[in-house]
């Protein structure tokens, strides 16, 4: 049996830009995936609500070989019975897109190097640029304005359609080829052409916080469970100097390798349960590693954009008293998709089961609710917990 994943990404973006949307470096705002590596199999959870939307595998497959049969194409045959099905989180992605996808894993990507978001006025700006990425050597800065690429302006389009076009269409997702951008700054407007590379995900990032002279607080911002990234969280607590607090920030985290979100989790716990799941309705189990820090306070930063194992890291740690949860709601991805190759080298990803939370909390379609519930300057608030807790300002 193949493995199961924890895939995120609304089903119109499942195409070139839900591959995109896999790393937070890349985007800021949208939906992406949570997978389990192949040949390993996860353990999380199961979900309240009902699982009939599922597409059936048999049903996908014949029609995409019956397509290729004809002459058509097999990648959107199977994409239309997967539509028909109403399986939410249902995906068919073609050979190429999968390759990419596995790279995204991974821990790289093909792009320029810059995140994009929404302005509160509407406009599509830069959030994040890539240290020595091609965006980065082209003078690119957060907060410039996006205004076209490739001469078609952006303004009005979803953020995932923008970084769609950032990334490029079958014929021009390649490394080396270009991408136009037309950017302002101020009342200053350029045009950059820019050469598209093979980047490396930042998936984690760790400082310090806190008053000087004292144990302080330790930031550990996931952007992605990304190849590496369970590790490196694992890490930056053990290096955590003695007495500090651990400030770990989920928010627009939207998911990744489920193997990767447990032994994030597992660097706060010393065994026991991280999720459960079932896949055909037989139940599986996953569980952290031994030997995670017990005694260091945490608090977990969320919102509507923490998805898929990102949820699952949440989930576990508030389940088992391990952290206290600051923010907003959030974004409800709990399913689990198993991949199959069809005819023609697509590939289907369709739901076969849903996970649950170690005091048995269906995620999807629901979210996780915070602890403490803030709308605004939540790092702020989450930093005068952790503090409460002892764990250092």
């Amino acid at each position: 049996m193949s493995d199961p994943e924890c895939r995120v990404g609304p089903r119109g973006l499942r195409r070139g830009a839900a591959l995109t949307l896999v790393f937070a470096s890349v985007l800021a705002a949208g939906a992406a995936t949570g997978a389990l590596p192949h040949g390993e199999k996860p353990e999380p959870p199961v979900h309240a609500r009902s699982v009939a939307a599922t597409a059936d595998r048999d049903a996908v497959a014949e029609a995409a070989a019956e397509a290729v049969a004809d002459g058509k194409s097999g990648t959107e045959a199977a994409e239309e019975a997967v539509s028909r099905s109403g399986d939410r989180w249902g995906a068919v992605y073609d050979e190429r897109e999968y390759q990419e996808f596995e790279q995204a894993l991974d821990g790289t990507y093909t792009g320029v190097g810059l995140a994009a978001r929404r302005s509160a006025d509407g406009q599509v700006s830069v959030s994040r640029v890539q240290p020595g990425s091609p965006a980065d050597r082209a003078g690119i800065r957060a907060g410039d304005l996006l205004r076209t690429i490739d001469g078609r302006r952006v303004d009005r389009l979803p953020v995932s359609d923008v970084v769609a076009l950032l990334r490029g269409d079958a014929t021009s997702a390649e490394v080396g080829s270009t991408v136009s951008l037309g950017v302002r700054r101020g009342t200053v407007s350029r045009t950059e052409t820019l050469r598209r590379a093979r980047l490396a995900v930042e998936a984690v990032t760790v400082r310090r916080i806190g008053g000087s002279g004292s144990a302080g607080a330790v930031l550990i911002e996931v952007g992605s469970f990304t190849k590496g990234s369970g590790t490196a969280v694992r890490d930056a607590v053990r290096q955590a100097p003695a007495g500090a607090g651990v400030l770990l920030d989920l928010r627009g985290n939207p998911g990744g390798l489920v193997t990767e979100a447990v032994t994030a989790a597992s660097a706060f716990l010393d065994g026991g349960l991280v999720a459960t799941y079932d896949v055909h309705g037989e139940q599986h189990a996953l569980y952290a590693g031994a030997g995670g820090d017990t005694e260091r306070p945490v608090v977990v930063l969320v919102d509507g954009g923490t998805m898929s194992a990102a949820e699952l890291v949440t989930g576990a740690l508030q389940d088992r008293g391990r952290a206290v949860t600051v923010g907003s709601r959030t974004f409800g991805k709990g399913s689990v998709q198993m991949p199959s190759e069809l005819a023609g080298g697509s590939v289907a990803e369709l739901t076969v089961g849903h996970y649950r939370t170690p005091a048995g909390r269906g995620v999807d379609g629901k979210g996780i609710t915070p602890d403490l519930a803030v709308s605004s300057r939540a790092q702020e608030r989450a930093e005068t917990v952790l503090s409460g807790l002892g764990g250092g300002s």
